[in-house]
C-alpha cells in the first residue's frame, strides 16, 4: 500500500520498544469488505456521444464480488449500458463520520453484461434479497439485470492509503468479519481511554505516550494514534489471533487490555 503524499514538519516519533507485527487487510480485503457494506453506489456509463455519465444506483454483490445493477432503460445509464456495457462503479464507506475524503472509497471497473443461467437466478435471488424494494421492481419490464466483470480495482483507504487488486485477488479476497467497527471504536474512545492508552504503552511501542485514541478496528488488531512528548504518532497493536466474527471484537479488546495491564 502507497502512501505518497509529502509530508512537512518533523517526522512522526519512532517506537521505543519492540512491536509485534500486526497483518493488515490487503487491498483486495479492503475493497470487498467496502462493497459488502453497503448496497448504494455511483455507477459511470458512456453515453451515445462517448461522455460519461454518472449516475447513483443501488446493487448486490455475488459470492465473487461481481456487482449486481438492475437498471431501467427509461435512465440514461440503463440505455447506455445497453449499448456499451463498459462501466465503473464506486462504492464510498456509508456516512463517513468528518472528512469524506478521509474515509474509505472503492472503484470497480469492468464490462456489464447480462447474466444468463445459474448467474441470471443468483444475480436476481441476491439484489432481491440484499435491495430494500427490490422484489418489488424485479417485476418491472423496462428493468434489465447486468452483472459487472470486474477487470480494474483501486482502494482508497484515506488521504496517502491506497494502492490496487488484481481482479483475481479481488474475486478470491472475502470480506472482513468485523466489517463496519466504527460503533465499536467509538465506545473504546468515549468509554475505555484508559484501555487504550494502556495497549500504547505495553504492546504498541511507545512507552512514554500521554493518550491514545483508536482509529480502526478490523480482524486482525486495532489501529491507534498516541500523543507522545516528542510528537503525534500511529501505531497497532494485534489480537492473540485473527477474528473469524465481527462479535468476537468485545472479547478480543478484553483481552488485549488483560494483555497490556499485565505486561
Amino acid at each position: 500500500m502507497t502512501d505518497d503524499h509529502g509530508r512537512t514538519g518533523a517526522p512522526a516519533p519512532e517506537p521505543l520498544t519492540p512491536v509485534a507485527t500486526v497483518p493488515r487487510r490487503t487491498p483486495a480485503e479492503e475493497a470487498r469488505t467496502l462493497v459488502a457494506l453497503t448496497n448504494v453506489a455511483t455507477l459511470a456509463t458512456l453515453s451515445d456521444d462517448g461522455g460519461p455519465w454518472a449516475s447513483l444506483v443501488t446493487y448486490a454483490a455475488l459470492e465473487d464480488g461481481s456487482p449486481v445493477l438492475f437498471v431501467s432503460t427509461l435512465a440514461e445509464h440503463g440505455r447506455n449500458l445497453l449499448r456499451d456495457g463498459r462501466a465503473s462503479l464506486v462504492v464510498a464507506q456509508p456516512s463517513p463520520d468528518g472528512d469524506p475524503l478521509a474515509a474509505g472509497r472503492v472503484t470497480l471497473a469492468g464490462v456489464a453484461r447480462r447474466p444468463e443461467g445459474d448467474q441470471e437466478q443468483a444475480a436476481r435471488d441476491v439484489y432481491g434479497s440484499t435491495v430494500p424494494g427490490a422484489q418489488y421492481v424485479l417485476t418491472f419490464s423496462d428493468f434489465s439485470l447486468y452483472v459487472l466483470e470486474v477487470q480494474r480495482v483501486r482502494w482508497v483507504g484515506g488521504y496517502g492509503r491506497m494502492d490496487s487488486a488484481s481482479a483475481a485477488d479481488y474475486a478470491a479476497a472475502r470480506p472482513d468479519p468485523v466489517g463496519d467497527a466504527r460503533g465499536a471504536v467509538a465506545h473504546l474512545n468515549a468509554d475505555h481511554a484508559d484501555a487504550l492508552l494502556a495497549m500504547a504503552q505495553a504492546l504498541g511501542g511507545f512507552p512514554d505516550a500521554e493518550t491514545a485514541s483508536c482509529t480502526g478496528a478490523d480482524r486482525f488488531g486495532l489501529d491507534l494514534v498516541v500523543t507522545t512528548p516528542r510528537g503525534l504518532a500511529a501505531t497497532r497493536v494485534g489480537y492473540a489471533e485473527p477474528l473469524t466474527d465481527g462479535t468476537q471484537l468485545r472479547a478480543a479488546t478484553v483481552e488485549l487490555t488483560r494483555r497490556a495491564r499485565a505486561g
